[in-house]
């Protein structure tokens, strides 16, 4: 068994307030979740507007699997929210 974790550090620059970056964040945890097979969070930056750090696990057999599947999330982000940018994200494999 392989754990895979992404930690994402994502820019919100079209969010105004807390509540403007909660509602981008929210929506998507909610579509990542809805289109992989994987635990998402918000695990740090929450009292900061623009700024926003996610956390993503997945459970695979091989490593190899992990490895794609966080990297097809990252890249769907980056897809989805082009307004968003990503600033850094890392991947880890256990």
């Amino acid at each position: 068994m392989i754990i895979g974790s992404c930690t994402i550090h994502l820019h919100i620059a079209t969010a105004q307030s807390l509540k403007e970056k909660r509602q981008v964040v929210r929506s998507l945890i909610a579509r990542i979740r809805n289109e992989f097979n994987v635990s998402v969070a918000e695990i740090d930056d929450q009292d900061r507007w623009q700024s926003a750090r996610l956390g993503i696990a997945v459970v695979a057999t091989d490593g190899i699997h992990a490895q794609q599947q966080l990297e097809a999330v990252v890249n769907f982000i980056e897809r989805q929210r082009p307004d968003c940018p990503l600033l850094t994200y890392e991947i880890e494999l256990l």
